[in-house]
């Protein structure tokens, strides 16, 4: 199911908080003591000056430049919004700037010139080249985008790339290798007609024709119909290089017989009976945004064989920029090249493609909520495959080399390639596994505190992300109340509200909980009083009846209070199997803490089965898990009673034969270090741990807590497993995007 459309409120509050704005700069290096400042600064800095002045290139060495991408514009073509404006089109340039760093650890800064006049530009342009090993342009308005891009390669001695032409470019081409991979056809052969005579437009057909396509095959339509040879009206010199010798004058009589058609154009440009005069085995790539020329549905309605690409990531085969620009800078910046060049756009192009055609790791699978194969529906990678990062920037890298553009040619390529598998963060693509299985599941999902508005918040975006049902339980009229405070109200059709006024279940739920509480101290007016009044305890009745799929909550009392309440209906307990593992995110890597939530001294067989548990969630996350007993000793040095536990523990894993990694005890270090790992040879773990097992609940608690305050790591969790059903809790200080990462994970059974 795909996920609803995003409200305006939404978009504004993501760029409010947690402050304004999409990033911020740290500094790389230590800023603590009088010494660091004079290193940083002076006297320090004056080296590096010295050594740049006498050779330019060392200021890759020395500077950020190497790794520094400017993302500018005039804001004359914001999105397909026209012309906002330099100001106005800020949003969308951060935007792009976190991309390049998400995607392929590119820093990148938005610069945005107050002007429309090209000469100014590219003054403004020239002059900061410097600074950045690479520019990157955006949203310009065509012709003035083929000026200013043509001009700054001739003047700059760095990569300059105006992603709304070449980026569209190279994924189009990528994804029409493939396509005529699977129609039997050769690019040299087949007639392109193409939709949409500006800047991505042309970009797209002068990149096919250097791979290969006639310029008798091509045919480029705009709004006033065929641009053939000898017209006159709305021409100018980027238009007249493509004018084709034709007697066509109208789209539709260029589309009769063409192999593939190619529209960044506007929506409904093309009609089923355009697509019935296709050739057999045609492609389209209808790459209008938001709505493409022609609908995948509208085009298999009349034609079966026709492979269908669009822009939008609710349609297979998405022709999204993310894939290449992020990718090709990479690896330019890696050569230190002087500019991106054709060869450098086709090997990234046909890289792409390759990637396609091979078998897709399931964590991605499971992150899209489909099987992904190679076909009609998949000839394009996904944002999220973990792989681009290190198949294309070498692809790219190899063509600069080959065509004399590296300054810096890369000798070890495996190395480079190890080097960039480091590099990619996990971060992004677990979280969006977690959301793409709840996506799966469509669990109807109870949010179980109601008279909080980050929760019924939660609950709007659990529904409007496309993960299934959302039940409040609260009382309508003041989660209305609420929402109409919020600016909300009308977002109350995308919540089911019930309590136990409410419900016809109340007497069965009183039931259950009696025959469960009647022998621990409790009579039926508590039982009353417990089943109608606590959202807690009424929600969890919920789940266990069935009535729901999952539960999160936690949001308004502390997790100890929240267990003691669940454990009512469910068994909360170390004996039963529950255990709290909380996820740690920072600087590219994740590693699980357990037990954070249940067992609060476990003896060796408690942490074996902790470390089982551990495990579980860690692929169920697309983690390989390798476990390390964590310790203040490291294999019985030094000696301790308190530590002899986690010596032991592996011991008790040896004994049930369990199927992934595991060793100890180990200090934190060792477990997370390699090259501490490696001064213990007889380690049984094959690269740093990703789960560790503490000794107690405390020492998981203060670990966990001290990575978030004192070195900012995300924190997921803790992750409740070991229940019956799904349960996750949030902690008192989550935010809206924190509780919908826990409903999410109870969606998807993590745990």
């Amino acid at each position: 199911m795909a996920p609803k459309k995003l409200t305006d409120d939404e978009a504004l509050q993501f760029h409010m908080e947690p402050r304004p704005g999409k990033f911020e700069i740290a500094a790389s290096v230590p800023m603590s003591t009088q010494r660091d400042l004079s290193l940083a600064y002076s006297p320090g800095v004056a080296v590096p000056c010295e050594r740049i002045a006498a050779e330019p290139g060392q200021a890759y060495d020395y500077t950020n430049k190497g790794n520094l991408v400017a993302v500018i514009s005039n804001g004359t073509a914001v999105l397909g919004l026209g012309n906002l404006g330099a100001l106005a089109s800020k949003p969308v340039m951060e935007g792009k700037a976190v991309l390049f760093k998400r995607f392929a650890d590119v820093n990148s800064i938005d610069i945005e010139l107050d002007t429309e006049d090209p000469d100014a530009f590219c003054n403004a342009v020239r002059l900061m080249g410097p600074t950045f090993g690479g520019i990157n342009l955006e949203d310009i308005k065509a012709p003035e985008c083929f000026i200013i891009e043509q001009r700054l390669k001739e003047e700059m001695n760095i990569p300059v790339f105006h992603d709304d032409q070449h980026g569209t470019a190279v994924i189009c081409a990528a994804g029409l290798i493939n396509a005529l991979h699977l129609s039997g056809k050769k690019i040299e052969d087949v007639k392109i007609v193409l939709n949409g005579a500006g800047a991505a437009g042309i970009a797209c057909l002068e990149l096919l024709k250097s791979m290969g396509a006639r310029h008798d095959n091509c045919i480029m339509c705009d709004t006033k119909g065929v641009i053939y040879q000898g017209r006159s009206e709305g021409m100018n010199q980027w238009k007249s290089a493509h004018a084709a010798r034709t007697d066509c004058r109208s789209l539709a009589e260029a589309m009769d017989g063409a192999d593939v058609f190619l529209g960044v154009s506007a929506k409904g440009a093309v009609t089923q009976d355009m697509v019935l005069s296709m050739a057999k085995d045609a492609v389209i790539f209808a790459m209008a945004n938001p709505d493409p020329e022609i609908t995948p549905e509208d085009v298999h309605a009349v034609r079966e064989d026709v492979i269908v690409a669009t822009g939008r990531s609710d349609y297979p085969n998405q022709v999204n920029n993310v894939l290449g620009f992020p990718y090709l800078f990479r690896g330019a910046l890696d050569i230190h090249a002087r500019a991106i060049n054709d060869e450098m756009k086709i090997a990234c192009a046909e890289a792409l493609a390759a990637l396609a055609r091979e078998d897709v790791p399931d964590e991605v699978a499971v992150a899209y909520g489909r099987t992904l194969k190679f076909g009609r529906d998949y000839i394009i990678p996904t944002p999220f495959d973990p792989r681009l990062i290190w198949c294309i920037p070498p692809a790219v890298a190899r063509a600069g080399m080959d065509t004399g553009v590296a300054r810096r040619p890369i000798v070890d390529m495996p190395g480079y390639e190890h080097a960039l598998k480091a590099r990619m963060d996990p971060t992004a693509s677990i979280i969006e596994g977690i959301y793409g299985r709840a996506r799966r599941a469509q669990a109807r999902m109870i949010f179980a505190e109601g008279d909080d508005i980050r929760v019924v918040r939660a609950a709007i975006a659990y529904h409007r992300n496309g993960m299934g049902e959302a039940v409040v339980v609260g009382r309508e009229p003041e989660i209305r109340a609420m929402l109409r405070a919020e600016g909300l109200e009308s977002a109350m059709h995308h919540i089911e509200v019930v309590n136990a006024a409410t419900t016809e279940h109340l007497s069965s739920y009183k039931d259950f909980l009696y025959k469960r509480l009647q022998r621990r101290g409790f009579d039926a007016t508590d039982i009353h009083r417990m089943a109608g009044r606590d959202r807690h305890i009424f929600s969890a009745l919920m789940l266990a009846h069935g009535h729901a799929d999952g539960m999160v909550t936690g949001a308004t009392r502390k997790s100890s209070q929240v267990i003691e309440l669940i454990d009512r209906v469910f068994d909360v307990t170390p004996e039963s199997g529950a255990v709290g593992i909380t996820a740690v995110l920072h600087g590219g890597r994740i590693v699980l803490i357990a037990d954070t939530l249940i067992h609060e001294w476990p003896d060796q067989h408690d942490l074996a089965n902790i470390a089982e548990r551990g495990a579980d969630v860690a692929r169920a996350l697309g983690l390989e898990p390798r476990v390390a007993f964590v310790s203040f000793s490291t294999f019985g040095y030094p000696v301790s009673e308190r530590a002899e536990k986690m010596h032991i523990a592996p011991d008790v894993l040896d004994k049930r034969g369990v199927d992934f990694e595991y060793d100890g005890e180990m200090t934190v270090d060792v477990a997370l270090n390699e090259k501490a790992m490696k001064n213990y040879p007889f380690c049984r773990l094959s690269g740093p741990a990703n789960v560790l097992v503490v000794p107690a609940r405390h020492s998981a608690s203060i670990s966990v807590k001290l990575m978030q305050e004192m070195g900012g790591a995300t924190i997921i969790g803790p992750i409740l497993t070991g229940l019956r059903k799904p349960v996750q809790i949030a902690s008192t200080g989550s935010n809206v995007n924190d509780i919908l990462t826990m409903a999410a994970m109870a969606a998807g059974d993590i745990g």
